[in-house]
Order: C-alpha cells, then structure tokens, then sequence
C-alpha cells in the first residue's frame, strides 16, 4: 500500500516554488544576472524574466540599473502571500535560505527527527 508520502504521483514536487528560488538567488547576489538565476534554478531565461516581473509587480523586489546590469532590492517587511504565512515576513527565510551552506562543527551530527526539536548530537 502507498502512502501520500511515497505514492508514485509525488515524486516529482518540491518544497519551494520557482518563484521563490529566483527570489533566493536575487537576495544571495543582487547584482546577478537573469542568464544566471536561469542556470542556477534550472529555469530559462524568458521563465526568470516572468518570476521577476511577478516579484516586482507585487512589491517583493525593485529593479535599479547599474550601469549595464540590474541590481535588485528585496522589499523589507514583504510578507508570504498564502493566508496561512500572512502574518510572516518573508526576510527570516530567505536569510536562512540564502546564507551559505555550511557543515556543523565537528563532533556535531545534524539532527534529522522529524520535528528537529532535539539538539544537535555530541559524538
């Protein structure tokens, strides 16, 4: 028997949108070019163009040239457009999405229980 979980149809989903990987990739570098969000997100350029259109449009990001390039500004106290994350800024998951990966420190395993409310494991 197949769960939700493991069912053939839901292999493919992920958990963040391709709007909000563009918006990850703008607060990382906000002079990066649209031909390199495109690459980084596995996306086309014309697809990246649209997203950043959309996040303009609706007051997450602003668009200032730079002499030949873009530099894009994401919008303080934007917050999640879902009824259910409303009342949350969005600025305290894109810092926490958009700081660089980085390995615990030594003699510490990331904690992988399902609720993550356990501190990190001593070896």
């Amino acid at each position: 028997m197949e769960s939700e979980h493991t069912g053939h149809r839901r292999n493919g989903w992920t958990f963040l949108t391709n709007h909000a990987r563009v918006l990850i990739a703008i607060a990382r570098d906000p002079g990066i070019r649209l031909r390199d969000i495109a690459q980084e997100c596995g996306l086309t350029e014309r697809t990246v163009q649209a997203i950043v259109t959309d996040l303009q449009a609706d007051g997450y990001l602003t668009r200032t040239r730079d002499g030949r390039r873009n530099r894009y500004v994401v919008a303080p106290g934007a917050r999640f457009r879902h009824p259910a994350e409303a009342g949350h800024e969005i600025a305290g998951l894109l810092a926490y999405l958009a700081s660089p990966l980085t390995a615990p420190p030594a003699g510490e395993v990331a904690n992988d229980t399902p609720g993550g409310s356990e501190p990190h494991a001593t070896v």
